[in-house]
Order: C-alpha cells, then sequence, then structure tokens
C-alpha cells in the first residue's frame, strides 16, 4: 500500500477530526477527581483515546494525567509526545477560537497548529503504517500529554508509571528538525509595598498577562477616583499621539479611571514577535510622573530593567551561544495592588549555560531593590548532534516528502523532547509560514497538515522497519 495514496483518500476524515478536537476548550482548570486539570482537558485526553481506539491501537489512560496509543512489535518503542491542553485563547481573534472555522483552505482555532492539529496528523500517519501492513520491528507509542503548557506533571506522573520510549519525536515545532531547544525558566520578581503608603497618581492596581509564556495582548491599570485625573486622560492623549501603543480609558466600578493596552500576542519564546500591553502600561506610568512610594518604585524599577527589552539587558542576560543563538526574556504577566507587586518572567537560555547562572545574575540585578526572586520551574536545554542517526534519518525523510534540502535548526520553544533521552521535535510548522503558537487567529494550512501526516508515516518506517 501506497502510504501517500492512503493518507490522500483519508482527508476528509484527518480534517473533521481536527476540527472535532479543536472545539473542545482544553485550557488548564480547576482539579476534579481523575481529572487532574480540568473538566475539559479531560474531555479532550478521552476523545484522542477513543479515536486510537477507534483506529485499532491499543489505549491506556494513566488517571487523566496522560494517555497512550500503541502498536507495533518488537523490544524497542519509538515514542510520538503530542500535547492536547492549550493556552487561554486571549482576544481579538477574527473567527471563534473553538469553532474550528475552515477559510482559505485554512483550520482556524486556539491548538490548531499547537498542538492538536500535529498530533491528529501524526495518529493518522500511525494508522496509515497499520493499516499498510508493513512489518516493524519496533513499537509505535503515542503519548497524549495534558500539562504541557503549565508545569508538566503530566509527563511526571506517567514515566513514574510507563517506561521511557527508546527514542521519540515531538510535532510540536518546525521543519525540517529541531535538534537544539534553549533552556526555559519562569522566574517571579516578587515586592511587598508598606501599608499605609499613598501614590503620588493613585494608582489602584494593575492586571495584565494570561501565562509566562505568551505575550500579554491586554493589560489594564485602575486608578483611585481623584480631582486630579485630567492628568492622566491628558498624558494619555499625549502617549497615543507618539507612540503606536494602543490604549484607551474607561471608568473602573468606583469611578476611577481606568487605562486599557491592547498588545499583540506571540509565543513566549518569540517574545519580540509581539506587542507587550504590560510594557506599554509600565511605559505610560513611569513618563506619568511617579513618586517615591513603594508601589511607583516597584513600577519604575521593572519598567527601567525589563520594560519592553526581550534580551534581558538590564537583568544582565545580554547572552548568546553559536549553537542556540540569543537569550530571549518575556515579561509575561504583572499583577500589582497597594500589598505588593510580581512580575512573572519566561526566560530562554542558550544551551551553553546553566539554570543557576541565570539566576544568579538577576538576582544581582535586582538585590538593591529589595525583589525577592523567586525559580517557578523551567526546563534544562536540549541538544542532541546533527550527526546522530535520529536526526540523519528525519532529515533524510523530510528530504524525500520535500524535495527540499533538510538542516537542523535551534529554536528558542520547549518541546517534550526534553523528556526523553534521545528525542527532537520534527514539525509541523514549515519553513516560510507564520509562526502562529499562542497568538490569536491560530491556524493549520490543511495542504500543510496533510503533508506533516505523509511525513510522520514515512518517518514511523523509516524508523521502525529496519
Amino acid at each position: 500500500m501506497d502510504l501517500n495514496k492512503y493518507i490522500d483518500d483519508h482527508r476528509d476524515d484527518i480534517i473533521r477530526s481536527v476540527q472535532e478536537i479543536i472545539r473542545i476548550k482544553s485550557v488548564k482548570g480547576e482539579a476534579k477527581a481523575g481529572k487532574p486539570f480540568g473538566e475539559e482537558v479531560n474531555d479532550c485526553l478521552e476523545y484522542a483515546l477513543r479515536l486510537a481506539e477507534s483506529m485499532g491501537f491499543t489505549v491506556k489512560n494513566l488517571d487523566g494525567y496522560a494517555g497512550h496509543a500503541e502498536f507495533g512489535q518488537g523490544d524497542e518503542t519509538m515514542g510520538i509526545l503530542v500535547h492536547l491542553d492549550v493556552v487561554p485563547e486571549g482576544s481579538h481573534w477574527t473567527y471563534p477560537p473553538y469553532e474550528a472555522r475552515i477559510v482559505d483552505n485554512k483550520i482556524y482555532g486556539r491548538g490548531a497548529i499547537d498542538d492538536k492539529g500535529p498530533a491528529i496528523g501524526a495518529l493518522y500517519a500511525m494508522k496509515a503504517v497499520k493499516d499498510s501492513g508493513i512489518k516493524l520491528n519496533k513499537k509505535v507509542r503515542m503519548i497524549f500529554g495534558t500539562d504541557e503548557e503549565s508545569g508538566w506533571e503530566d509527563l511526571k506522573v506517567y514515566f513514574d508509571q510507563e517506561k521511557m520510549p527508546d527514542f521519540a519525536i515531538v510535532p510540536d515545532g518546525e521543519y525540517p528538525v529541531i535538534n537544539v531547544e534553549k533552556g526555559i525558566l519562569n522566574l517571579s520578581l516578587k515586592k511587598e509595598f508598606d501599608p499605609g503608603q499613598c501614590t503620588s497618581i493613585r494608582v489602584k492596581s494593575i492586571k495584565g498577562g494570561h501565562r509566562p509564556n505568551m505575550v500579554p495582548d491586554e493589560c489594564c491599570c485602575c486608578f483611585y477616583p481623584t480631582d486630579d485625573q485630567d492628568k492622566i486622560l491628558t498624558h494619555l492623549h499625549s502617549m497615543k499621539q507618539f507612540s503606536d501603543y494602543d490604549m484607551s480609558a474607561s471608568f473602573c466600578e468606583d469611578k476611577g479611571i481606568q487605562i486599557r493596552a491592547k498588545g499583540v500576542s506571540a509565543h513566549g519564546s518569540t517574545p519580540d514577535q509581539g506587542k507587550n500591553a504590560v510594557s506599554h502600561v509600565l511605559a505610560f506610568l513611569s513618563t506619568l510622573g511617579l513618586g517615591n512610594s513603594d508601589l511607583e518604585q516597584y513600577i519604575l524599577f521593572i519598567n527601567n530593567t525589563i520594560g519592553s527589552d526581550t534580551r534581558g539587558k538590564g537583568l544582565d542576560l545580554d547572552l548568546e551561544d553559536d549553537l542556540s543563538g540569543q537569550l530571549t526574556l518575556n515579561l509575561g504577566k504583572l499583577t500589582v495592588d497597594e500589598n505588593g507587586g510580581e512580575a512573572i518572567l519566561n526566560i530562554r537560555y542558550p544551551v551553553t549555560y546553566k539554570e543557576d547562572e541565570i539566576i544568579k545574575r538577576v538576582k544581582a540585578a535586582v538585590k538593591e531593590a529589595g525583589i525577592k526572586v523567586t525559580n517557578l520551574g523551567g526546563n534544562d536545554p536540549l541538544y542532541v548532534p546533527e550527526d546522530s542517526e535520529l536526526v540523519s534519518r528525519l532529515k533524510k525523510v523530510y528530504s524525500s516528502q520535500t524535495g527540499q534540502p533538510a538542516k537542523a535548526i535551534a529554536i528558542g520553544g520547549g518541546t517534550y523532547a526534553r523528556a526523553i533521552d534521545n528525542a527532537v521535535a520534527f514539525g509541523a510548522q514549515f519553513p516560510g509560514t507564520p509562526d502562529l503558537a499562542h497568538q490569536k487567529d491560530e491556524y493549520i494550512d490543511i495542504d500543510d497538515l496533510i503533508l506533516h501526516t505523509k511525513i510522520y508515516a514515512q518517518a514511523i518506517k523509516e524508523l521502525c522497519s529496519q
């Protein structure tokens, strides 16, 4: 059986399955019995396992933390690691984020490219190989994760109970093949304020950002009611004239002024591709004229030390290496009220640096400001040599299916490949296509989805039948 023809014949089935899974809003929610990441994440896992079982795979659900679908024979196991959870949708979508509408040969929706579309494509690739009758000398196991966008608690539980695959590929990155992933570190910069202090501009609260690994697309600052509200509105008018910030004013419930900034979301690994609404509010406040209260000085420090900079220069993090390139920093969340402030940073650091060194540099940079630094977790860097057997074979498959040369690349994003001793991210974003992960109007091109499915089918054949 010709694998590519089989996949072409099942094109409608693949499209339908991608639409069905996108329609499940699998954003992490409140933990329940047997549903550790919430109702809808669990619904998505159960959907994927039912679909896999209907295809003839052996499936297993590990208490709602993760699951797998498996076929084949042999002592070794090839892993395909995917995740079914998604980041919050954010705002300003052209099409509803959970409708999975098809427009111009594209399926729109949160998770379309990260990672539901690629996951379904890889599952149908497994079905193509199984139904083809190709004799495999290894097992093929797709592992469905459910907490990739948060703390990876899913894989911790999974690998406590199940043996790790001997090697793996992850359809949650870019083609041709990713052999380098920067280290990931989430840090909290927190300071408690002296109670009872009054700010000169009467700031009540600031709140912006959804997740550390998303560029904030919205941030709000509320002021207490004051007789000096005209000053705030005049400054806003001036700011809008001399910047491209999308900012507006309205009233809070207590009739104080609220300033709202709208930005453009992007993946935390590519913060320069977005517009950070939190940094826009910080810039607005810092140029409004701040006093010496703890709150105001915290705002000034975060603005002057980080602000809109995505290289971490103010924190002594302007680092790079030849293997993975430059460090990036995303100011992912900010919350401030009269009691204290917390900024959460998402840092992607080069593979030749260590987590401890990054933390040490940040602590030194904020020490005099009295800010407490807390490590919220992260992942070590990944590096698999380009001349390894796994990378070499995947490059061969990519070139044979696309007719294009293949080379290994480095990214700032983090994938499940880090969880396996011998694993790399392989697809599903093709060269020259926009990076839409964590952004509004996320989509997967249907032709790319089908080609991705063909590539994965050939990869399974290449890696498991020789």
